[in-house]
């Protein structure tokens, strides 16, 4: 893992605007399960969802990021209001440099949950590079914050409470009351 001081952590992590989000093998347990029709499924962590409610609901926005193509990303980013959804991203670089443009955030202000490989990029260009407690030796080497959770077993929900905490810190040590500290905390994470 990539060192870095905890309080600098905490102020990279009050500071994110956009939380991009691998799905398969960070949402899910990277199995995949199918169907006797051959429908491919994913298993999501409900309390996974309930950790992205709590980030939009302070302002920060969260992008699904996959070169997975199976609709059930689609249906879960629909029924958490997750407005910015790429399935089937080739360059999954370029599909968050494209949505970095669009909201105006800088990738200094994003952090990217990765576990695999073809995370690598992302994670070498975002502010905050980030995984879960099962992800690849190369993809760990690069995160400044490994969850102990594995993916799909919680381990958005930690990443979404330690930058809600974060936030928490930060409004307390400022005077200010900046936009990234002004947001108020869901009552789960005071």
């Amino acid at each position: 893992m990539t060192a870095i001081d905890a309080d600098r952590l905490t102020a990279k992590l009050a500071a994110i605007r956009l939380l991009s989000l691998d799905c398969d093998g960070v949402m899910t347990d990277g199995g995949l399960y199918y169907a006797a029709d051959g429908t491919e499924l994913r298993r999501f962590n409900v309390r996974d969802g309930v950790g992205i409610k709590a980030l939009m609901a302070v302002g920060v926005d969260i992008a699904f990021i996959t070169a997975s193509r199976t609709p059930a990303i689609q249906h879960r980013a629909n029924s958490l209001g997750v407005r910015h959804c790429f399935v089937g991203a080739e360059d999954k670089l370029a599909a968050l440099k494209a949505l970095c443009a669009r909201l105006d955030v800088p990738l200094e202000a994003v952090a990217h949950v990765g576990d695999d490989v073809n995370d690598i990029p992302l994670l070498q260009s975002v502010g905050v590079p980030m995984t879960v407690a099962d992800a690849t030796p190369e993809v760990r080497a690069l995160a400044v914050y490994a969850a102990r959770r594995k993916g799909g077993d919680g381990a958005v929900r930690e990443i979404s409470e330690r930058i809600l905490a974060a936030r928490v810190d930060a409004g307390a040590s400022r005077a200010s009351s900046d936009s990234a500290a002004a947001q108020p905390v869901p009552p789960l994470y005071r």
